[in-house]
């Protein structure tokens, strides 16, 4: 029996042993990968106490290591660019990594306009898209993961997060603006362009900073303490739960649209309210905001569209909507902000009457649709518009729903899962673009922004790390005075972040659109960003990669004379005279004043105020006719100065 059992011991322990004995490479190092060129590069991973592991490139013997403390990290030479290399890791396993390529590898971070893929601007660059055929362009897109506890050393396993080559199918889960930028820098160079993207929708720049560099900042710091304590953060996470499925238990329960189906085309609605869409509840007189509102129309289909597959186009809904046609559910969307681009299918649509339903849920704040976006049945080319009066009644009338706590944002907790892991991989740069969510606070993002560049840097050991931001586009509705606003202050903070060494800053106060956080143009920001890394990352001295920015305010007889770097060929106004300027005097009062380019210079000014102090250009959320530019097309970044500044 002591035998049997001796023997049982053995048995068990040699196989514990071997599944420990495996080596094991982070997520990072796997097929399909970029690794920076021209430098040495740590491979690392982890194995048994002890183990020998052996790499090889291309069947070249490289080096080998024994493992120490479950931990191994090689060196491996700097390579010359170029792609299809084979890199095996033996030691008690073998593992192979396939078509690993030699090129720049750049880490692309942010919140949802970094993150916002191709698939939803498909329409806009469908030709891009139908000629991505890049298979030296690869990235690895991470989903959202957070933790608070400390940094960590990989992703986590359940991920199973690919490297993927670019091609018209894989195009569409990169991002937009990563894509331009990778691309331009792809033809331009002729190597392997490599992007990871951490980059998570609504985050503010807290959650991509570690404890260290949060020190200086003790409302934040204090916040990413409090969620260290795993039961602080699951109470959070049961309660926001218990909020929310008790909020749509009650609106689902209480929905007579939907125990009475009034998405059925022979339902009644000659007694609902009429609406005309787009629009809010609100300003249409239907109070209150919240809960569940339900909206039919009749359309008068011609022959030639009837049985066959159509394109619904309903703009943009706030907050979530489910829509019918003719009985049939033809899409859904849970939150306000993507395009509803939902399709018909064939046999749906019928010559003469058809009906379509929608139901509307409005979660909080100033719920209905949005106006200045598509909102058609058909196609491209041959449509029926559905915008104009709808048949409206409201089903549930409902609180607000609570807000959730979305953890995601909180300090720490994207930079410990998602960035930290990158850390031993080196890189060409950072490109960024971030700020939405910090609009409310702006006062302290330069300092967040400094302290946050730092700690990467000294994380990934290069303190000249190129790091290339976006300044946040024009959104909301123009103001015709000259206002204070937020959205301006955080673009100045910005602006007063190139101060840091080695940054640079697309700017893209022309591409917004006043109606999205989510502007569809994600080629500019892409390829100012790719501009401003041939010349910080590159050493492009020669090349003109930013529009004009304000280096010096002057007094001058009745007004100010301004100053720009980044002029290029010169400066320009662009269709026609210069707009967006604004002067005050010794009381902060600020109107609009005239600009004439002078030279290499612009003069402003304003009879009213014959001794100016202060200047603003492009001032507000949305300064929609800031039209000063260089002669190469980049715009100015808007500012703020004061002769006391010079």
């Amino acid at each position: 029996m002591k035998k049997l059992i001796s023997s049982i011991f053995l048995l068990f322990s040699l196989c514990h042993f071997g599944l420990l004995a495996d080596v094991r490479l982070p997520q990072l190092v796997s097929d399909n990968m970029v690794l920076q060129r021209d430098t040495p590069i740590k491979l690392w991973g982890w194995a048994e106490p002890g183990e020998q592991i052996v790499v090889y490139l291309d069947d070249q013997r490289i080096g080998s290591v024994t493992s120490d403390n479950n931990e191994w990290s090689l060196m491996l030479p700097a390579q010359p660019a170029g792609s299809q290399h084979t890199l095996r890791i033996v030691a008690n396993n073998t593992i192979t990594i396939n078509n690993l390529a030699f090129g720049e590898l750049w880490l692309a971070s942010g919140q949802s306009n970094m993150a916002l893929s191709m698939e939803r601007v498909k329409k806009r660059y469908a030709e891009d898209i139908a000629n991505a055929d890049f298979p030296d362009i690869r990235h690895f897109t991470l989903p959202t993961v957070y933790a608070f506890d400390k940094p960590q050393s990989d992703y986590p396993d359940h991920l199973t997060v690919k490297w993927q080559s670019l091609d018209p199918q894989s195009v569409l889960a990169f991002s937009a603006t990563a894509f331009f930028f990778a691309r331009d820098l792809h033809q331009q160079y002729n190597v392997p362009i490599g992007i990871i993207n951490a980059s998570v929708g609504g985050t503010g720049i807290e959650a991509w900073m570690s404890a260290e560099s949060l020190a200086a900042f003790p409302k934040a710091a204090a916040e990413a303490k409090l969620f260290q304590n795993s039961a602080h953060l699951q109470s959070v996470k049961d309660a926001d739960k218990q909020r929310s499925d008790a909020w749509y238990q009650y609106i689902n329960q209480n929905d007579a649209g939907l125990a009475e189906k009034w998405y059925r085309p022979e339902y009644d609605d000659s007694a609902w309210k009429s609406f005309e869409l787009p629009g809010y509840w609100q300003d249409q007189g239907f109070a209150p905001e919240n809960g569940v509102l339900w909206l039919r129309k009749s359309i008068d289909v011609p022959s030639d569209m009837a049985g066959k597959s159509a394109k619904l186009m309903m703009g943009r809904i706030v907050d979530a909507d489910t829509v019918y046609v003719n009985g049939l559910e033809v899409g859904s969307t849970s939150y306000q902000y993507p395009p509803r681009r939902y399709t018909v299918p064939a046999n749906v649509l019928k010559a003469g009457s058809n009906e379509i339903a929608i139901r509307v849920i409005s979660n909080r704040g100033k719920g209905g649709f949005v106006s200045d976006k598509p909102y058609w049945l058909g196609s491209e080319e041959n449509n029926i518009i559905l915008s104009g009066q709808w048949k409206l009644k409201r089903a549930v009338s409902a609180e607000a729903l609570p807000n959730s706590t979305f953890i995601q944002y909180k300090p720490t907790g994207v930079y410990n899962a998602m960035i930290a892991p990158a850390h031993p991989m080196a890189i060409k740069g950072v490109i960024w673009y971030q700020g939405e969510s910090n609009v409310s606070q702006p006062d302290n993002y330069k300092a967040m922004f400094s302290s946050m560049v730092s700690d990467w840097r000294a994380a990934w050991n290069n303190p000249d790390l190129p790091c290339i931001s976006v300044q946040l586009a024009n959104l909301l509705a123009p103001n015709p005075q000259p206002n204070e606003s937020n959205w301006a202050e955080l673009r100045e903070q910005q602006r007063l972040s190139l101060s840091i060494p080695n940054t640079a800053m697309a700017v893209i106060i022309d591409a917004g659109e006043w109606n999205d956080i989510h502007p569809l143009n994600k080629y500019a920001p892409g390829h100012r960003l790719a501009l401003a890394a041939q010349h910080l990352a590159y050493g492009n001295q020669a090349l003109t990669y930013s529009g004009p920015q304000i280096e010096k305010v002057e007094a001058v007889e009745g007004g100010l004379l301004l100053s720009f770097s980044q002029i290029g060929s010169g400066l320009l106004a662009k269709d026609g005279r210069l707009n967006e300027f604004a002067i005050a005097g010794e009381d902060g009062e600020f109107v609009w004043a005239q600009a004439d380019i002078v030279g290499e210079q612009v003069r402003v000014y304003n009879d009213a105020i014959p001794k100016p102090t202060q200047v603003r250009y492009a001032w507000a959320d949305n300064p929609d006719n800031a039209n000063l530019y260089n002669k190469e097309g980049l715009p100015a970044s808007p500012f703020a100065v004061s002769l006391q500044a010079n």
